[in-house]
């Protein structure tokens, strides 16, 4: 049998069986192309080169089993071959974080962010950073900035210590462990950015198997999915600089979030366009964002919590 001919039927089987895509693939015959390339250890970027090769009776068998794998247990793909691309940048996972997808990733490749700050930023915070893509991202976007990583989840920043050490850039980035900004206590920046747990509960209920493989705490934002967002809104704009800037990750929950934040009184962001429309991410100005948390009631416990400690950098695990 031919590559390209047992890509063909494991699209078909991929497409038959219902699995859901988005991690890293959105269709069937893309998905086949990465796994069976991978499982046979072949350049993924040359399926035209390998396209005729004749395969044994063991490597079809080999492409078999992973693909029964991938439809019988429902992985995401990029849990099966502990690898996922942002922008072209390679980047490990596995199923200690999410699969990075973040559409903030867009506006760091295109400029959008050099237009929005007006200068490169010399310190930048990713909250929620997960993986650690986006912090990757921000380092090679502003090669002279330093990069706050922070993330609640010890298990993730583990997994971004793997990826800073893949792209050399533990001396630049530093990992930070905490509870949403309790890590970044005493730090101020000129931008944060944060794709946070957003997903409403109703979302939350409905989600296919595959994103119900991923660390719940990373998705999960509550009734509304605004949550997380309304305590991060409070005390944000004490972190950033007059000038600053936060740019956030809401996904479809922009009616939520007008819900919650918006209004005469609310909070003015601006909406930026991207591959999914212009409804996904949105930036707000430190001032507007000091002025709406000054109108807010107070809420407590905001100040309990232990105070944040930097999270060593663990050696990479295979």
């Amino acid at each position: 049998m031919k590559l390209l001919e047992l890509i063909r039927i494991e699209s078909a089987r991929l497409d038959e069986s219902g699995v859901s895509f988005g991690h890293g693939t959105h269709s069937a015959f893309d998905e086949a192309v990465w796994l069976t390339l991978w499982s046979l250890g072949l350049p993924l970027d040359d399926l035209d080169g390998v396209a005729d090769r004749v395969l044994s009776a063991g490597e079809v068998q080999s492409v078999r089993d992973l693909f029964d794998r991938r439809i019988r247990q429902r992985i995401p793909a990029a849990y099966l071959t502990r690898e996922a691309w942002l922008q072209g940048v390679a980047f490990y996972v596995d199923e200690r974080s999410i699969v990075p997808r973040s559409l903030i990733a867009e506006h760091l490749a295109d400029g959008d962010l050099d237009e929005l700050l007006g200068r490169e930023p010399p310190r930048v915070l990713d909250l929620c950073t997960g993986n650690g893509s986006l912090a990757v991202l921000c380092a090679m976007a502003w090669t002279a900035a330093r990069i706050d990583a922070a993330d609640l989840s010890v298990e993730a920043l583990a997994v971004a210590a793997i990826n800073l050490e893949r792209h050399g850039l533990q001396a630049r980035v530093e990992l930070l462990q905490g509870d949403g900004l309790q890590a970044v206590l005493g730090r101020c920046y000129e931008l944060i950015v944060c794709n946070p747990p957003y997903v409403n509960a109703q979302s939350m209920a409905a989600l296919p198997a595959e994103f119900r493989a991923e660390p719940a705490l990373a998705l999960d934002g509550g009734r509304d999915g605004m949550d997380f967002i309304d305590q991060m809104l409070r005390g944000v704009g004490t972190h950033l600089t007059p000038d600053g800037w936060l740019v956030l990750e809401i996904g479809h929950e922009r009616p939520h979030f007008e819900a919650r934040f918006g209004g005469p009184r609310g909070l003015e962001p601006i909406w930026l366009e991207n591959s999914s429309g212009g409804d996904a991410v949105l930036a707000v100005a430190a001032a507007d964002l000091r002025r709406w948390a000054a109108s807010q009631p107070c809420t407590l416990g905001a100040t309990d919590r232990p105070s944040p400690t930097p999270h060593p950098t663990p050696a990479p695990s295979s």
